[in-house]
């Protein structure tokens, strides 16, 4: 009996780690019905009787993003928002144009593993461990044209365009809907702002500091 119910134990973790992700689609498709007022995790499915080939179609990645702002790039998301017919497949993609020492700051994405290629010119890209007894170990890499990535799921990773050029790069990522956390924004720019007290004590600087930074954000 105690063997038995070690299986079932077995079994029960298995599964739930097995879903820790987009789950696995039971059908052919199931394109998001955004107009829906049915809350679900993820997106109800559309009346595959009124499903079009459009609902499987974006156009736009040809165009670059405007790179005009203070980081200095722009990322172009098609995920399940944009493109409806994502919904319960588990991927999506990206494209982010970068200006000459720009930067796509720190983030992470909570609900995938992202894959990175460099279309155009060059990228210092990066990712940094868990807390550990180690510490937090720093992964970096120089990228050029055609090389690739891989920045795992959850970790705070960066790009930098150390060039004098514009930069180019295509992600692919294993959610429909990924989500981005970027760290800066989140912790200086959260609404309402996190306590000073917090924060200074976190990062070991005077209030000062910490006010003058949630100011830029």
């Amino acid at each position: 009996m105690a063997a038995k119910m070690l299986l079932l134990a077995l079994l029960a973790t298995a599964s739930s780690l097995a879903m820790a992700s987009d789950p696995s689609p039971l059908q052919d498709f199931c394109v998001a019905d955004k107009d829906s007022k049915v809350l679900v995790n993820g997106f109800v499915c559309k009346d595959p009787k009124v499903v079009k080939a459009e609902d499987f179609f974006f156009r736009g990645l040809d165009k670059a993003g405007d790179t005009v702002n203070k980081v200095g790039s722009n990322v172009t998301a098609v995920n399940v928002n944009q493109l409806v017919g994502l919904n319960t497949l588990g991927i999506s993609m990206v494209r982010i144009d970068y200006a000459p020492r720009g930067l796509n700051a720190p983030h992470t994405h909570p609900r995938a593993t992202e894959i990175l290629t460099v279309i155009e010119g060059q990228l210092l890209v990066g990712f940094v461990t868990s807390n550990s007894d180690d510490g937090n170990r720093l992964f970096t890499k120089m990228l050029k044209k055609g090389d690739v990535f891989v920045f795992p799921q959850g970790l705070i990773h960066f790009q930098f365009n150390p060039g004098h050029t514009k930069t180019i790069a295509i992600g692919a990522l294993s959610s429909q809907n990924p989500g981005t956390i970027t760290i800066a924004n989140a912790v200086f720019g959260s609404k309402p702002p996190i306590s000073d007290d917090v924060l200074a004590k976190a990062f070991q600087v005077d209030k000062k500091t910490i006010d003058w930074l949630q100011a830029q954000f």
